[in-house]
């Protein structure tokens, strides 16, 4: 049985354990908030340049589509970015990545190159040796910004546009609620249109462009693309926070847990030596009578 001075002690660094995490709620649950707010305003205008982007591409030739339109390559490889968390103290987040991530390995048979954004994950994947890993970044610990994009964004270019894969995929947490992200994979190239859009192409009005459509499209697409990967970044970025505020809140409440447990358990040995000392007092009282 513990003595009372280590129950104490215990007592003490529960009640540290409890105030180190409800700080760490705290903070994960303003950046969350700031998130959010980014991923609100940048949602309205990603969804108007979709749009855009879609109706634009049915209007153009099947012989002159973009090259990020092009689904039939020489290449046999993917090229796949893994967006995860630089921290750990957030939950299950980062074991279910790791789940997805070897679902991904065995669903898909052909070679796999890696961008990685995210330490965590990193040193787990390169440890696996599943596949070539190109090059590799920080997701950081405040609100990503959209310069974090272009580094990303050259690669794919360099390998989808160089021709050295044929598809490039991303691998990051889904935001589905505060106490809910699920890990998803996702085709960002090629660019599919959609059959429905397809169909109504002869049902559409005409439009007058300046520059002209062929002009006017690259860059359009450019900017869909680059848009696209930081919707994924903000988006992964808000799971991690609300993973981490999520097990903090477990924490400190398992942390008080703990203390109550202990404070009964420190009671109950206060009082037995308590008690203990009364009766030692009486005994010693009891035989000083009898011997006078």
């Amino acid at each position: 049985m513990p003595s009372i001075l280590s129950i104490k002690r215990r007592i003490q660094a529960a009640n540290n354990v409890s105030k180190t995490t409800r700080a760490m709620q705290m903070i994960a649950a303003s950046k969350l908030k700031k998130a959010q707010n980014a991923a609100l305003n940048a949602r309205i205008y990603a969804q108007k340049l979709t749009t855009l982007s879609q109706n634009l591409t049915t209007k153009i030739e099947k012989g002159n589509f973009h090259p990020y339109m092009i689904q039939d390559r020489n290449s046999k490889k993917s090229l796949v970015i893994v967006i995860a968390p630089d921290r750990g103290l957030c939950g299950a987040l980062l074991t279910n990545l790791m789940k997805e991530f070897l679902n991904l390995q065995k669903s898909y048979n052909r070679d796999l190159t890696y961008v990685i954004v995210g330490k965590k994950i990193e040193s787990k994947i390169v440890y696996l040796k599943k596949g070539e890993v190109v090059a590799s970044f920080l997701l950081g610990s405040i609100t990503p910004t959209f310069d974090m994009v272009y580094p990303i964004s050259r690669l794919i270019d360099e390998h989808f546009l160089g021709d050295k894969v044929d598809s490039v995929k991303i691998l990051y947490s889904h935001f589905v609620s505060v106490f809910t992200q699920a890990p998803r994979v996702e085709t960002i190239l090629p660019i599919v249109i959609p059959n429905g859009q397809q169909e109504d192409k002869s049902k559409s009005f005409t439009y007058v462009f300046e520059p002209d459509l062929p002009k006017l499209l690259p860059p359009l697409l450019k900017h869909y693309l680059e848009m696209t990967l930081y919707r994924y970044l903000l988006e992964s970025y808000i799971s991690e926070q609300a993973s981490r505020m999520i097990a903090m809140q477990n924490a400190t409440t398992n942390a008080k847990d703990v203390i109550l447990e202990l404070r009964l358990e420190y009671n109950k040995q206060r009082q037995a030596k308590i008690t203990n000392e009364i009766l030692d007092i009486t005994n010693t009282g009891v035989s000083e009578s009898y011997e006078q």
